[in-house]
């Protein structure tokens, strides 16, 4: 019992949960299976699942207003967003409160699956690194922080992802196609939208040091030079 992977699942169709929850059971994952944000959340709190499903569109409390309350105490938890929305502006919103995966309704339980063992995986790899340094900043990505001098500041999950990956690739063109497969879990056009606005957000935080540069390779990717 001890290698069974805990998973919060919050969706508000009972149809579809159970079909989930069957699904991934079989696949020797605990599912805790929530009707809406609130009881969600409760559950988080007593149980400490290793990674969230959560619907966007739920009652009493939406996934999105969910993730937030959960990211101020957990700022690594694995979350993936269930949607049926397709607007640009929804994706973006879910990546910048800290989602780190979603899917549009409908889909394979085969894709829900591969992705929640990439990140599953991806966060055992990946959060027992030392801290970097870039130019005059420190980046932890274990603790999803940037830190110049004395001030520190907190990344959100998909930042520190994709830093983490501009830095393993630097000075050499991180290609869209890959970072997008790989943190996105696709390389469609609300996707490539929803990157070039966290590599804006990246420039920003990087600013004060003018000797760091990320560069748009046109039709390509993103360089890293410092």
């Amino acid at each position: 019992m001890s290698n069974i992977i805990k998973i919060l699942l919050a969706e508000d169709e009972p149809s579809l949960g159970q079909i989930i929850k069957e699904s991934l059971e079989t696949r020797n994952f605990e599912v805790l299976l929530c009707a809406n944000g609130e009881q969600a959340y409760t559950v988080y709190k007593k149980e400490k699942p290793l990674l969230l499903v959560l619907d966007v569109m739920m009652p009493k409390k939406d996934g999105f207003t969910l993730a937030k309350e959960i990211r101020v105490e957990d700022p690594d938890i694995p979350i993936i967003f269930l949607t049926a929305k397709s607007q640009t502006e929804d994706v973006v919103k879910g990546f910048t409160i800290g989602g780190n995966d979603y899917l549009r309704k409908p889909f394979s339980m085969e894709e829900l699956i591969v992705r929640i063992n990439s990140l599953l995986k991806r966060d055992k790899n990946e959060h027992n690194l030392e801290p970097i340094s870039i130019g005059k900043y420190v980046f932890n990505l274990k603790k999803q922080t940037l830190q110049l001098h004395s001030t520190t500041e907190t990344l959100t999950h998909r930042e520190a992802h994709l830093l983490y990956n501009l830095i393993k690739n630097k000075n050499q063109v991180l290609e869209r196609s890959f970072i997008l497969k790989k943190l996105w879990g696709d390389d469609d056009f609300f996707n490539a939208r929803s990157m070039d606005v966290f590599i804006t957000k990246l420039r920003k935080k990087l600013k004060d040091d003018p000797t760091i540069q990320i560069i748009n390779v046109r039709g390509y990717g993103y360089k890293l030079i410092f």
